[in-house]
């Protein structure tokens, strides 16, 4: 039985957004929770690592003087490695509490290994990306107009770094070239984690809305739409200014129309990103502004506190959909389907908030609907008729291998294709609290099929081939499912891209042809922010 006396979190200080922003004339701080454990110096975790450089095999040996920056001067603040090294495992830390919260269960990182490496001070430039070759996060320092920029102080970098990690654990094969979508989403999710990560702190909320008792034009759409608490990295976008405005993104502020559609400016990842970042904030700041109107007051910490209630109910939808998503080839309308669905799982009243309503809406002005053709888009329950008498129940919550059996006897059902490689990748479990106040344990399994074929034999699965494509060039088609059995085994959702979906794989390969060369995660992050 565990010690009374043990902590389980522990208080440590970070910078609020980042250097830019001031109350005062001081950085803004505040503090966080983040789980506790016995940390060596870097500070060195059971999940993250922190060094000192690129060629570091072991973390640099500074000691941590936990909260000891709370008052210590801006100047200090920003050129001690203490503090870059303590700011970014905080928040990195946070964001991963956040998921495993979320998700009710352990979340791994996408390489071999336990330890995500962090290197604040990684290389000069205005950069800052997750390698998983190096398995780490590396940011980038670059001058500025008042002195050196780190990204590693900046909330939204930090958190949008760490996300693509967490993502990357979740979903490995999002990574792959397959759609403008899915190299966008990457970054549309991660802006999305950093932005909620931000507004779910009541204390920083109150601090950039100013005064304690607002006018009615400071709570109105537009000024907060511009407001520090809707933008990404202001530090950056202002250092970068000429290039990129301030902050470094503002996609709440996109148009809602589904012209983008036809803009070849949004075939680039970042910028195709923020669709699905305006139209998921957008639905926040809907939401946010009825709850203000029924508070009846324009008292600061009362709507501040709103922002902070609303923005974390909308970061556990967003995370909790990923358990709905499909393990390959994700598309926007995809998602849309899955954070209604793993809501309405938690949350079947949807009263307070009528966040899934308000979702469906805001997706809907900027052209996309739910993939699902369910009640309010949410994925459908399997149909036909599943054999279970050959499966083990313990085996199946936690057992690749006997899923698998449960996919093999199923693959009619299922609607497999035999033409394609089958494999599990992952069986999870995953604990949330049922409507009726119980706890249930659910498992989430994912499997993916795979098939190699020449270009030439594509004509057997109607697949057309791309313009210009060798006949004898090698193709790998990916298709592959989630599986979510509930606390008896049985199976709630079969969530799937089928491989042999031959209008999908078309599209697929045409853009991966088109746009070969142009895929790799890591260099597209490499390259610099303008």
């Amino acid at each position: 039985m565990p010690s009374p006396n043990r902590r389980l979190t522990r208080k440590l200080t970070i910078i609020a957004q980042d250097p830019a922003v001031r109350l005062h004339g001081r950085i803004l701080r505040t503090e966080i929770e983040i789980p506790a454990e016995r940390l060596l110096p870097g500070p060195c975790g059971y999940r993250v690592r922190v060094e000192a450089g690129l060629t570091e095999t072991r973390p640099c040996r500074i000691p941590l003087h936990y909260d000891s920056f709370q008052n210590s001067p801006d100047d200090k603040l920003i050129s001690d490695p203490r503090f870059r090294a303590q700011n970014s495992y905080a928040i990195l830390m946070r964001t991963l509490a956040r998921f495993e919260q979320a998700l009710g269960r352990r979340v791994s990182w996408g390489f071999h290994g336990h330890q995500l490496r962090i290197v604040p001070q990684a290389f000069e430039q205005a950069n800052a990306f997750y390698s998983a070759t190096e398995r780490a996060i590396l940011f980038g320092y670059f001058p500025g107009r008042s002195g050196t920029v780190y990204t590693a102080l900046s909330h939204d970098i930090v958190a949008h770094e760490g996300t693509h990690a967490i993502v990357h654990g979740l979903r490995r094969r999002y990574l792959d070239p397959s759609s403008p979508d899915q190299s966008a989403f990457h970054e549309g999710f991660a802006d999305i984690i950093a932005l909620l990560s931000v507004l779910s702190l009541p204390a920083v909320v109150a601090a950039v809305l100013g005064s304690s008792t607002l006018k009615p034009e400071q709570v109105c759409p537009e000024t907060l739409k511009r407001s520090l608490l809707f933008g990404m990295a202001k530090q950056m976008g202002q250092e970068l200014s000429q290039m990129r405005g301030q902050p470094l993104r503002r996609s709440i502020e996109l148009p809602a129309s589904a012209a983008w559609k036809s803009d070849p400016a949004f075939a680039e990842p970042h910028r195709r990103g923020e669709i699905l970042v305006a139209a998921v904030m957008n639905a926040l700041l809907d939401v946010w502004l009825r709850r203000i109107k029924q508070l009846g007051t324009l008292d600061r910490d009362r709507i501040a506190a709103e922002a902070a209630d609303t923005a974390d109910r909308l970061l556990t939808m967003c995370i909790r959909a990923l358990d709905f998503c499909p393990p390959t080839n994700i598309l926007f309308s995809d998602f849309l389907s899955a954070v209604v669905t793993a809501d309405h799982e938690m949350s079947p009243d949807d009263n307070r908030f009528a966040f899934r309503e308000t979702l469906i809406k805001s997706f809907r002005k900027y052209g996309f609907r739910p993939t699902s053709k369910g009640e309010l888009g949410m994925w459908e329950p399997p149909d036909g008729r599943l054999r279970y008498e050959r499966s083990h129940l313990d085996s199946l919550q936690r057992d690749p291998d006997e899923v698998f059996r449960f996919v093999w006897e199923n693959r009619r059902t299922l609607r497999l294709c035999d033409a394609a490689e089958t494999y599990v990748q992952s069986v999870r479990p995953a604990l949330r609290v049922g409507s009726d106040g119980f706890m249930l344990r659910e498992t989430v399994a994912e499997y993916v099929q795979h098939a190699c074929v020449r270009s030439a034999d594509l004509k057997t699965w109607n697949i057309r081939v791309p313009n210009g494509m060798p006949d004898n060039h090698q193709v790998t088609l990916w298709g592959g499912g989630v599986l979510i059995f509930d606390e008896f085994g049985r199976l709630k959702f079969h969530v799937r891209n089928r491989i042999d979906n031959a209008q999908a794989q078309t599209a697929r390969l045409a853009y991966v042809w088109s746009s070969r060369g142009n895929h790799n995660f890591s260099e597209i992050h490499r390259r610099p922010a303008a």
